[in-house]
């Protein structure tokens, strides 16, 4: 394993989330449902899938059918609302980011949010993160505990894993307050975009929702000027069914 400290491995995301301010990007999205009373996991066709994402928490997926370039969704996240358009049911969802899916379509109750806390991987906040470093020699890695501690009772946030021989990160799970896991997502073949190093390939679980969704980026354009706030506003076309979640 290669020697580091904490703060060389806090200083690597910095490195890699500090100069991204916006971005586009093209990628395939394979999603999978998991039934647990059975223990089967049902894969669906992937999707081409358009992303843009800028500071602080914007983000706009577009999903389209591979052959005939048609859009499938159409979400938007900027920060406590989301709202989703599914032109094949003419349907337009609007809601809290928090509020649980209520269709029986595990892949209807997908967020935004849900890609975009796995998509960025953000250093601790000083202000309102302890971070401690745990080593597991076994399995090469070194561990980064992101713990919150601006409330009345300390929890852990987030757990980033490095690899110890590369010293690159290979995954990161996202808890509730509670302790429960809400995302793990795994990174591989990171690669240089406009100057910055970004995993090509991302494995998103989601456990409490039952469903994965597995990004393969095709292309990327880091703070791309065509990215500006109109991209992130929809609005349901009038042959639309509009339902808000409460």
């Amino acid at each position: 394993m290669l020697a580091t400290t904490k703060d060389e491995l806090i200083q690597r995301l910095h490195e890699l989330s500090d100069p991204i301010q916006s971005y586009m990007m093209r990628a395939d999205l394979s999603p999978s449902v998991l039934d647990r009373s059975k223990g089967v996991a049902t894969d669906y066709a992937a999707v081409g899938a358009h992303i843009l994402f800028q500071r602080p928490n914007d983000i706009r997926i577009l999903g389209q059918d591979p052959m005939f370039s048609t859009t499938i969704f159409d979400m938007v996240s900027s920060g406590d609302e989301f709202r989703v358009s599914i032109p094949p049911k003419q349907r337009f969802v609007i809601g809290h980011s928090g509020t649980p899916g209520t269709s029986g379509n595990k892949l209807e109750n997908l967020r935004p949010d849900a890609l975009l806390t796995s998509l960025m991987i953000y250093p601790p906040d000083s202000k309102t993160d302890l971070a401690i470093i745990e080593t597991d020699p076994e399995r090469a890695l070194y561990i980064l505990l992101v713990i919150r501690h601006d409330q009345a009772e300390p929890t852990l946030a987030r757990q980033i894993y490095f690899d110890g021989r590369t010293l690159r990160v290979s995954r990161q799970k996202t808890f509730d307050a509670s302790g429960s896991l809400v995302s793990d997502a795994r990174y591989s073949d990171w690669k240089n975009y406009d100057g910055v190093s970004f995993p090509s390939g991302i494995d998103i679980q989601r456990p409490k929702d039952n469903y994965e969704v597995q990004l393969s980026v095709v292309t990327m354009r880091i703070n791309s000027p065509d990215v500006t706030a109109e991209k992130f506003i929809l609005k349901p076309s009038p042959d639309m069914k509009v339902q808000e979640l409460k």
